[in-house]
């Protein structure tokens, strides 16, 4: 029998394709190089770019592409070299951080669609234009008008993940500018589309998904982003789409940030720090400053200063330094520091714009300027009447609560402080919840309603302690201090004297943390605070003395 003769260029090309699109990225990179080990050509390059991309391999991506546009060029494809040139400008921003680069690549493929009848290229171009509006550019309006482009053209040529990403990048758009009632439905429809199979592109579901859970932490609504996250995950595994599952982590860091499950969602931001800092500097930034918030929340001010300084170019570090200046006492440096951060966002950009107002007006009250505190409250207000959800609109009673306390307008604080809690509780926010409860207190001392503000302390300083937020805590139990209330039982908090119970009956810390329904690291935390307290030096001390004590 003859020996079998080597598969043709042509053979490799098409078994690399049909891997592509079944997500076999290793087998799709190997047929590639062997097509292109027997003959260059364009197709077989942009092939292994993708791969490649998909393993994460910037420079092979990069070289790839790069060589198949000057093929495709030679020939005169037009339509075919302006795919490429669009797909290197998003290389060149999600590799390499370099937006000026990019916006080279999209230029050049603007142009060599000058001309040219309707084909798909033009509508893939107008949603890498509104990808880099609305995240490069914080330019919510101007990407709202580059995706209904693409979603008209995908629509006219019948291309189901063209429409349907574009419609997911509308949605985006319209909540980033405040419009959630408008947005969210459209990225609901687009989810559902790319779970149940009517997408086929895995770029396109896996884009598709990432602009969901991007609306939902914008927009604060951490019961959506929960439901969709979980759907998330399974697609990315079984696409083995790494890069995109470290970046949902950052946003679902952020859901875990704000329902108060922070050691949680350091185990998140530290995973996708470890996978997207070597190829992905951007990205990484990203979860850089999501770490320094948590660090700033729990009161590690060192910590977070250090972690900024790493992430100096990202917009939202602006923020958390703003944070940190408040924190300790330099109101002047915040506004200055928020100011700054507000210029870089459009005026339509509400959400981006939110968290930046509820710190300057914060920081106008810290140095006294209660009129400059009354006009971000207006601006407070009219934003979150727009975006509506429960954690934004607590946030716009807190503000004015806060404005009220200021201006000695004390029954109108509670007012706004109750409803506050109500809202930041049906949302999840703990950490929010306790911080409204402490102000709600300073107002009902003021009113002469002491036991109502200490029960409302007592349950700020429970949550702080609970948390880990050390500064809160402080600040708490300064305030009990300051009113003469009196102590509580050897200084230790309501859920450390349930730990104590269960230490008197000789259980574990993971047995106590699944009693309690807590972390076991937050078990460790309240031991470690329970034998400082006591002055005890072991675990087995505090459970004798909670004998003596009866508590057993």
């Amino acid at each position: 029998m003859p020996p079998r003769a080597p598969l043709t260029a042509e053979r490799h090309l098409r078994q690399g394709l049909v891997a592509l699109r079944s997500g076999a990225w290793q087998e799709a990179r190997r047929a590639f190089e062997a097509a292109l080990a027997s003959a260059e050509s364009a197709e077989a390059l942009e092939g292994l770019g993708t791969a490649a991309w998909w393993l994460d391999d910037g420079d092979t991506t990069l070289q790839a592409r790069e060589r198949a546009f000057q093929l495709y060029r030679r020939r005169a494809e037009h339509a075919a070299a302006a795919r490429v040139a669009a797909e290197l400008a998003e290389d060149h921003v999600y590799f390499r951080s370099e937006p000026a680069v990019a916006r080279g690549w999209l230029k050049r493929a603007r142009r060599l669609l000058e001309g040219l009848p309707l084909v798909a290229e033009h509508g893939w171009l107008e949603v890498f234009e509104a990808d880099f509006a609305i995240f490069l550019d914080n330019d919510p309006a101007l990407g709202l008008q580059h995706a209904t482009l693409a979603h008209d053209i995908g629509r006219r040529l019948g291309l189901v993940d063209l429409e349907m990403l574009a419609m997911a990048l509308q949605g985006l758009a319209l909540v980033s500018s405040g419009k959630v009632a408008e947005g969210m439905p459209r990225l609901d429809e687009v989810a559902v589309a790319a779970m149940s199979g009517e997408m086929t592109d895995l770029l396109a579901i896996g884009f598709a998904c990432c602009y969901l859970i991007t609306a939902c932490e914008r927009a604060r609504d951490f019961d959506r982003a929960e439901q969709w996250c979980k759907r998330v995950d399974t697609f990315c595994k079984r696409t083995q789409f790494g890069t995109l599952f470290s970046i949902c982590r950052i946003q679902y860091a952020s859901i875990l940030l704000w329902r108060g499950e922070w050691h949680e969602a350091e185990t998140e931001l530290q995973s996708a720090l470890r996978n997207l800092t070597p190829t992905h500097r951007g990205h990484g930034l990203e979860a850089v400053v999501r770490l320094a918030e948590l660090r700033r929340r729990q009161g590690r001010g060192k910590e977070a200063v250090a972690l900024l300084k790493q992430a100096a170019d990202h917009p939202r570090s602006l923020l958390e330094r703003a944070g940190l200046a408040l924190d300790s006492g330099d109101g002047e440096a915040a506004v200055q520091l928020v100011q700054r951060f507000l210029r870089k966002v459009v005026v339509d950009n509400n959400v981006d714009r939110l968290p930046a107002l509820e710190l300057l007006l914060r920081a106008e009250l810290a140095r006294g300027n209660g009129n400059a505190a009354e006009r971000v409250l207006a601006d407070i207000q009219a934003a979150a009447a727009q975006v509506t959800t429960q954690a934004l609109r607590g946030a716009a009673r807190m503000a004015e609560g806060l404005v009220a306390a200021h201006a000695a307008d004390h029954e109108r604080a509670c007012h706004a402080l109750e409803d506050a809690i109500d809202l930041y509780k049906r949302s999840g926010a703990e950490f929010e919840k306790a911080r409204a409860r402490l102000e709600l207190a300073r107002s009902q001392f003021v009113l002469g309603r002491d036991l109502e503000a200490r029960a409302e302390v007592e349950a700020a300083l429970d949550a702080f302690v609970r948390l880990g937020a050390e500064r809160e805590r402080r600040r708490a139990e300064d305030l009990l201090q300051e009113k003469h209330s009196p102590p509580r039982q050897s200084g230790l908090t309501s859920r450390e004297r349930e730990v104590l119970h269960f230490l008197a009956q000789g259980l574990s810390n993971p047995k106590i943390a699944k009693e309690l329904r807590v972390s076991e690291f937050t078990i460790k935390r309240h031991v470690a605070n329970i034998l400082t307290k006591l002055n005890l030096p072991t675990r087995a001390a505090a459970a004798a003395y909670a004998a003596r004590q009866g508590l057993a």
